[in-house]
C-alpha cells in the first residue's frame, strides 16, 4: 500500500511541510506516481519513525543526513551503518551519565530544602 503526501502526513503525524523539508535536506526519497506525485510506503513509514528516534536521542542532523545517505546506497554501506549508530549510543549513554549526575544533586538540594521547611515549622 501506498500513500499520497497528505495520508502520509497524517499517519506519521508530521505536516505536509515537514515532509518536504526532509526530502529537501535528503532524509527520504519517496517515489513518484505517474503525475510526478510524492507517494510514501509503509517502509517509509519505518524510516521516518527511526529517523524521528535519531532526532529524540539528539543525532545532529548533518549525522542523520549522513545515515540516510548510506542507508540509500545498500548494503554495502551497513557496517559503516552500525559504527555510526554505536558511537551515537555512547555519547547518549555519557549524556545520560552526566543528567543522573545532575538529577542527584538536585535530588539532594530538594531535599535540604525539604528539610529546612519542616525545621521552620517546629
Amino acid at each position: 500500500m501506498d500513500f499520497s503526501i497528505g495520508d502520509f502526513a497524517k499517519l506519521t503525524g508530521l505536516s505536509i511541510y515537514t515532509l518536504r523539508y526532509y526530502e529537501k535536506e535528503k532524509l527520504i526519497f519517496p517515489g513518484r506516481d505517474e503525475h510526478n506525485q510524492r507517494r510514501y510506503t509503509e517502509k517509509d513509514k519505518a524510516w521516518i519513525e527511526f529517523i524521528l528516534r535519531l532526532k529524540e536521542t539528539a543525532m545532529p542532523l548533518k549525522d542523520i543526513q549522513k545515515y540516510a545517505k548510506l542507508r540509500y546506497e545498500g548494503d554495502q554501506t551497513m557496517e559503516e551503518r552500525l559504527e555510526m549508530l554505536r558511537l551515537h549510543r555512547l555519547s547518549i549513554l555519557e549524556k545520560k551519565k552526566a543528567l543522573e549526575n545532575n538529577l542527584s544533586h538536585l535530588d539532594k538540594k530538594i531535599e535540604i530544602y525539604r528539610r529546612a521547611i519542616l525545621s521552620a515549622m517546629k
